[in-house]
């Protein structure tokens, strides 16, 4: 049976502790990835400083105040020299006599990836038989034939071990490349939190959750990572889960008009201990939105249920009526009584009226979202609207910073937006008074519309029932159905509706619905993104993400090689200087030699009339720096090159 990925994090530690050296393994970021348990016991550290994420510089400080490096005499200077020579990367071989009396070796070597691997061997035996062999030469020429063999027996035993720590560091740059991948690729911020509330991990999928964050967050606590807004609202359900708690907060975040879900699982050791927090959090914004949707459904539905029934019986009273009140008229000649069937009769017909009203909001309506020209759909609004207004009433109309088309049901949302500016009409009466519609993004989650109006406000009442069937300020001449259809239509379609009163006077309902795009072209990708410098890498990564493509990434063409051979991949996208001595035009050719499908494409600062950009420019589209996110999106949806 094959071992899962927990059991061979097991075996690897259990292997690790069975070297005989002190072995630690630091990040690019100078904090501890994996130690076992001889560098603990050999330099007797607590459990802070053997805990992955604790940082080099204050195990330094622990030791240099400790006395492991003999008499410092300024800790900071001392702290500082080390740290900037740990931050060389450089490989390194030393000896060192410690406090206690022993002497160890100390041999560094840098991770490909950033940071290093340092063996710590405790050689105080083979320097006494040094010190043997230089004070008693002749005297004891046994004693140092048997300790040559002694040490020649070590030396082979060291090197049996550092072949062994070779494999061992080999095996884990592989697993954390291959763990990396997966979480770089999933659609979920993933990370881990330490007790001290500081990332120790992340992969580079927050700003997917919530736009405008960082993705290097390790080191940050959670104010810094996420926000003030997102702090505040999982910094309880993270405290639950640091005291050994497992939770899940779903919550709306403002700022975006995201909704996210997290979960918080508690990082426990085998005593019990918590050592600190998994989170995963993800966007579940379009979840929510159907979610609504399926629930206004489910309500509509229920309401059709009851009320079909009740209709048809009531119908059947209201012609009773209107035939018996017809027989009363032709058999009374009393005038009164004339009056009085006449008022009878307007009810009932009135009665019919309202049942055609609400087999309306309960009836089956299917949604027809298309594309839609925002100022053409409000300019109609405008020309409908505006004779039904008394002249001393001003409606003044306008769309905010959207471009291009929008999915809309165009006629839905039609009729709620000219009810609600009919109600505003209500409201301000014969005027003089304005009414003004206004059409604007809110991210790239909603497309939010707002009526308001100059007249006297919602009462308490209105402003807590309004929204509710046959509720109405209008007393006879209102069916009380107006708004309760515009909050229909709105959840309906996945959206909220709001109402308020101003603060200068006057009401103020807000319609926010998803804003969706019509699709531009195929998709969406599976894009491997190759750029050796981190910046550009991340921009055009967001630019990918925002055409709805997927990335996965690759700093170097060793990376690429591996990441090309995933399933799934049909876009390459590399750029033509990468470290190294190949270009990627000559990565872009191996891929072809080796008869990949997919689509692939270049990127380049250099000049045009660069021989090597010519060269390329006949086997490949070449995608010139610096370039937009519709750029982007054009060149990766055009034709392939024959």
């Amino acid at each position: 049976m094959a071992s899962t990925p927990v059991d061979r994090a097991r075996m690897t530690e259990a292997g690790l502790n069975l070297i005989q050296q002190a072995l630690s393994i630091y990040d690019a970021d100078l904090r501890l990835a994996v130690c076992n348990r001889k560098f603990r016991e050999m330099f007797d550290l607590p459990v802070e400083f053997v805990t992955p994420g604790a940082r080099f510089d204050d195990t330094i400080r622990y030791l240099a105040i400790r006395g492991e490096y003999g008499p410092v005499s300024d800790i900071d200077d001392f702290v500082r020299e080390r740290s900037e020579q740990a931050r060389a990367f450089a490989p390194h071989y030393m000896e060192r006599d410690r406090a206690n009396g022993h002497t160890i070796s100390v041999e560094g070597s840098p991770l490909p990836q950033g940071g290093w691997v340092t063996v710590y061997t405790d050689i105080t035996a083979i320097k006494t038989q040094e010190r043997l062999l230089r004070g008693r030469s002749e005297e004891l020429s046994d004693q140092v034939l048997t300790h040559a063999e002694k040490l020649a027996q070590t030396n082979r035993e060291l090197g049996a071990t550092n072949a062994a720590l070779e494999e061992a560091k080999r095996q884990l740059t592989e697993m954390e490349a291959r763990t990396r991948t997966v979480t770089e690729m999933m659609p979920a911020h993933i990370a881990h939190v330490g007790i001290d509330g500081r990332y120790t991990y992340s992969n580079r999928r927050l700003s997917s959750v919530i736009p405008g964050r960082p993705n290097d967050i390790v080191g940050m606590n959670s104010l810094q990572a996420l926000g003030p807004e997102a702090c505040a609202k999982i910094n309880p359900h993270m405290q639950r889960a640091l005291a050994g708690e497992a939770n899940i907060i779903e919550f709306n975040h403002e700022e975006s008009g995201r909704r996210i879900r997290a979960a918080f699982t508690p990082d426990a050791a085998a005593d019990g201990s918590v050592n600190g927090v998994y989170i995963l959090s993800m966007d579940v914004t379009e979840e929510a939105q159907s979610r609504a949707a399926l629930a206004q459904t489910r309500k509509r539905e229920l309401a059709a249920q009851l009320s079909s029934g009740l209709a048809h019986d009531f119908a059947n009273l209201l012609t009773i009526i209107l035939g018996l009140q017809s027989r009363l008229g032709r058999l009374s000649s009393d005038p009164a009584m004339s009056d009085l069937i006449a008022a009878t009769q307007g009810a009932a017909r009135r009665g019919g009226t309202l049942l055609d009203r609400i087999a309306s909001i309960s009836g089956q309506r299917q949604m027809r979202p298309e594309p839609t020209d925002l100022a053409a759909f409000l300019s109609d609004i405008r020309t409908m609207a505006t004779p039904s207004l008394p002249d001393g009433v001003l409606l003044e109309v306008q769309a905010d910073l959207i471009d291009g088309p929008v999915l809309l049901d165009a006629g839905g949302v039609q009729d709620s937006l000219l009810n609600l500016v009919l109600n505003a009409r209500d409201a301000i009466g014969s005027g003089p008074g304005k009414i003004s519609l206004q059409a604007k993004a809110h991210g790239d989650t909603w497309i939010e519309f707002i009526v308001r109006d100059t007249g006297p406000g919602f009462t308490e009442k209105a402003l807590e029932h309004a929204l509710d069937p046959f509720f109405t300020t209008k007393g006879g001449e209102g069916s009380g159905l107006g708004l309760s259809v515009v909050y229909d239509l709105t959840k309906l379609a996945g959206g909220r509706c709001s109402l308020s009163n101003r603060p200068e006077g006057g009401a103020q309902v807000s319609v926010r619905l998803p804003l969706r795009r019509p699709s531009t072209g195929p998709g969406p990708h599976l894009v491997l993104l190759v750029e050796d410098s981190a910046e550009i890498r991340e921009s055009v990564r967001e630019m990918l993400t925002q055409c709805g493509h997927a990335v996965i990434e690759a700093a170097s063409i060793d990376e690429a090689q591996v990441l090309a051979e995933l399933p799934g991949v049909d876009v390459v996208l590399s750029d033509m200087i990468l470290g190294g001595d190949r270009t990627g035009a000559e990565f872009l050719d191996q891929l072809q030699a080796r008869g990949t499908q997919a689509a692939l494409f270049l990127m380049s600062s250099l000049p045009a009339k660069d021989s090597r950009i010519a060269a390329a420019a006949a086997r490949y589209p070449i995608l010139a720096k610096p370039f937009d996110r519709d750029t982007l999106q054009a060149i990766l949806t055009q034709d392939r090159p024959a």
